[in-house]
């Protein structure tokens, strides 16, 4: 087969599950603007109830990841995210009407219940249309989500903020989700088979394609049902859970109280905050895309996950240490940008090398939910230890969280830099253990009737 291999996938694909995914990042992390824009003042809410709001948010993610993961395999995941999208749009308009912090925290609980099934549903898309030697990549371009997510809605709010007040901005970025389901709805399909845009050549090497690696995957694990189990009979999925709760903490805690603390060392205005804060982004952007790529190319996956961990803490607590120094601080925080998203695009590809595509969408939610409640710590930690102790240890607090995570991800099997196995190694893998399992089966029955 000529190795030009059409790309119209790679747009057609990625851009709606991009574009859904920067609204639901702006639904998210648009608190972090409102706090400081005036919600915090008219609600009478302190620096711990603000990180417990928007904290909270991550209890309800909970709840539908291992669901979203499961219908996303045996499913449709189009479906659900078109139905997710308009109730992130209801539930974003209703917080523009709140007029107390306990029906914020509802909202900011049923927001995270909207949104939980999102990750595992469009990664497991991916996992649909893009073969384990252009996963890296396509995890890559729809993690740009959180970069792309926040050079929006920095300018944005901050705009909509000065002009109009915090009610305004839930109100106009819910709105916007409404127009984004259309667009999706019209755009995207769950797989190969079912695009009618698709070209045949292109069909049958992604068919070709993903069917071997499938087949390579129930060779290494068999598995003809894929109950929860499973997945925390795992050790690397277990691993890739406690990886993922430190990380998220220092993700979150540093995405959704960056605008404070840029507003803390500038002493700006909402619009100059949200200036400010775009350039993070473009860094993120960059890291990103270098790590993905390098990821790819070197196939060591453990390297690039620990590698953005590492300087990921390294740019915090430079932030702190040169804290006096405006630019300076500035600076280290541009850097925490960069490699704040660096290390998911390599963490993403590990689930389907440790697992079997029968427990892989499982996987994904299990480890995306349970780790995002490092999404509720990073947040709430920040505003207690800023309450108690100020914002410097806050800081220093997602540093150690980060070294956790790094520390951890040294742990992870070999396995998780090998290529898939070629389809032939793994069919005479399959027949091995299918010969293996037969062999067992008849020395039980000799044992028994020797019992």
């Amino acid at each position: 087969m000529n190795n030009k291999i059409p790309k119209a996938r790679w747009l057609r694909v990625i851009a709606p599950i991009l574009i859904a995914c920067i609204i639901s990042f702006m639904d998210r992390v648009n608190i972090s603007f409102a706090m400081p824009g005036g919600m915090d003042a008219e609600l009478g809410i302190t620096a711990s109830m603000a990180g417990l709001a928007a904290g909270i948010f991550f209890i309800g993610y909970l709840f539908l990841q291992v669901p979203g993961g499961s219908l996303a395999v045996h499913g449709s995941g189009r479906k659900f995210i078109a139905c997710s999208l308009i109730a992130w749009a209801i539930i974003s308009i209703l917080t523009g009407f709140i007029t107390n912090q306990y029906q914020l925290l509802f909202l900011r609980f049923a927001l995270g219940v909207a949104e939980g099934g999102m990750l595992p549903v469009v990664l497991t898309m991916v996992s649909n249309w893009f073969p384990d030697k252009e996963r890296g990549r396509a995890n890559a371009y729809v993690l740009m989500f959180a970069p792309l997510g926040g050079m929006i809605t920095a300018p944005l709010s901050g705009l909509i903020l000065d002009t109009l007040d915090w009610r305004w901005l839930f109100i106009i970025e819910g709105a916007l989700s409404f127009v984004v389901m259309l667009f999706w709805w019209f755009t995207i399909s769950d797989r190969p088979e079912e695009a009618k845009w698709l070209s045949e050549r292109e069909r049958d090497y992604l068919v070709t394609e993903l069917n071997r690696e499938r087949e390579a995957l129930r060779a290494l694990a068999p598995v003809n049902n894929a109950p929860l189990k499973e997945v925390f009979r795992n050790g690397s999925i277990v691993k890739l859970i406690i990886i993922n709760f430190f990380y998220q903490t220092g993700i979150y805690g540093y995405t959704l109280w960056l605008p404070t603390i840029l507003k803390n060392l500038t002493g700006g205005d909402m619009s100059s905050v949200g200036m400010l804060a775009i350039i993070p982004y473009v860094g993120t952007m960059l890291g990103i895309l270098a790590m993905s790529v390098m990821s790819d190319k070197t196939g060591k996956r453990r390297m690039f996950i620990a590698l953005p961990l590492c300087g990921f803490a390294a740019c915090l607590a430079a932030s702190v240490t040169f804290g006096h120094n405006i630019m300076a601080a500035y600076g280290f925080l541009v850097g925490a940008g960069f490699f704040l998203q660096a290390a998911t695009s390599a963490f993403w590809t590990i689930p389907g090398k440790v697992t079997t595509p029968e427990v892989a969408g499982s996987a994904r939610g299990v480890i995306n939910g349970l780790g995002n409640l490092g999404g509720f710590c990073g947040p709430y930690l920040v505003g207690v230890l800023v309450s108690l102790y100020g914002q410097s240890t806050a800081i220093y607090a997602l540093v150690a969280s980060l070294l956790i995570a790094a520390a951890v991800t040294t742990l992870l099997p070999k396995e998780c830099d090998m290529a898939l196995i070629p389809g032939a190694k793994a069919k005479a893998m399959a027949d091995e253990y299918a010969r293996a399992k037969a062999a067992r089966r008849v020395q039980g029955v000799k044992a028994e009737i020797a019992g």
